[in-house]
């Protein structure tokens, strides 16, 4: 899985340009899909299987899209003002590298600061792509970057940009690759704009109308010096969600997804997140509504250039997502 990992978060794909990814996707997937389709919010849906008795539809959820920068104006001297796409956040921003679509590499700079002791904010930031003026800027207004990290590979730990949530559209690739059988129609949905509001996800599963809903997503962890109080951390297995700040889980789906990690000796953790919400809720809102809940891998350092996941967790996040769809599923 680590080549497979490496491959899609070296892939540049803001939201709202997810071809590049799509694409990559598409190949890894396209020979495991009983049908397989694009709609028009640029969702890659993977069908495998068909509905029998005591069986669901299920729609399984991981966002392609990652976070990034669009520029807005190139000042007189070549230097790029910019807006942001998704959860950007200030202070990882300076020095950091950026990807344009075009192939254009840039660097985040930011204007004096009196108080060296301050954060930039966005407005005085800017991104030097080696111009002198607008005439010989290779980038111009509206054009768009994904932040620019190669994958590291230090043993357990895997570092990267873009893990959220490309580690999870492995696990969901992996996951189709293991399932054999299953009563359960399962609709793989690697989705779009995610990161600007669960976009994808939304239209996804208004056509796709499904039982049951569950995303697979990164969750912050509580394991670092000083860090978030929250009982996460690395290394000691995926997180079932109960509750984030746009979701609550359907209680009977969390209680069946802890029922088969403990049948299968599968480590598990429980997660409540106190900010952030996945696909799943767009999923629990989407025409009559359904039960969701989500799978989480537990990240380090989430939206910025270098986020952090531990290999284990990600293996037995398949694990336990290729168990819980291959049995009949009781709510």
């Amino acid at each position: 899985m680590k080549t497979l990992i490496k491959k899609l978060v070296e892939t540049v794909g803001p939201s709202g340009y997810e071809t590049r990814i799509r694409e990559v996707v598409r190949a890894e997937v396209e020979k495991l899909a009983d049908e397989i389709s694009t709609d028009a919010m640029g969702n890659l849906i993977v069908r495998k299987g068909k509905k029998t008795k005591n069986g669901l539809k299920i729609m399984l959820a991981a966002h392609i899209d990652e976070i990034g920068v669009m520029v807005t104006h190139v000042d007189k001297n070549g230097f790029a003002r910019f807006t942001t796409i998704g959860g950007v956040r200030p202070h990882t921003c300076y020095g950091s590298r950026v990807r344009f679509l075009n192939g254009a590499a840039g660097v985040i700079g930011g204007e004096r600061l009196d108080n060296q002791a301050n954060v930039h904010s966005f407005e005085n930031m800017f991104i030097d792509v080696g111009a002198t003026s607008p005439q010989d800027s290779p980038v111009k207004i509206g054009d768009v970057a994904a932040f620019d990290r190669p994958f590291e590979d230090l043993g357990d730990r895997l570092i990267s940009k873009a893990m959220d949530d490309r580690v999870c559209v492995a696990v969901l690739i992996e996951t189709l690759r293991n399932i054999k059988s299953s009563i359960n129609e399962l609709y793989f949905v690697f989705s779009t704009q995610e990161e600007v509001g669960t976009r994808g996800a939304t239209t996804a599963a208004f056509g796709i109308d499904p039982d049951v809903g569950i995303a697979v997503d990164v969750t912050g962890t509580g394991d670092t010096p000083r860090g978030a109080v929250m009982d996460v951390k690395l290394g000691a297995g995926p997180a079932i969600k109960i509750k984030d700040s746009g979701m609550l889980a359907d209680p009977n789906l969390v209680n069946a997804l802890v029922n088969c990690a403990q049948k299968n000796k599968i480590p598990y953790q429980r997660e409540v997140l106190l900010g952030g919400s996945t696909d799943a809720r767009a999923m629990q809102i989407t025409r009559a509504g359904m039960p969701a809940g989500c799978v989480s891998v537990p990240t380090r350092y989430i939206h910025s250039p270098s986020e952090m996941v531990d290999f284990h967790d990600v293996e037995n996040a398949v694990l336990l997502l290729t168990a819980f769809l291959s049995e009949a599923i009781v709510l």
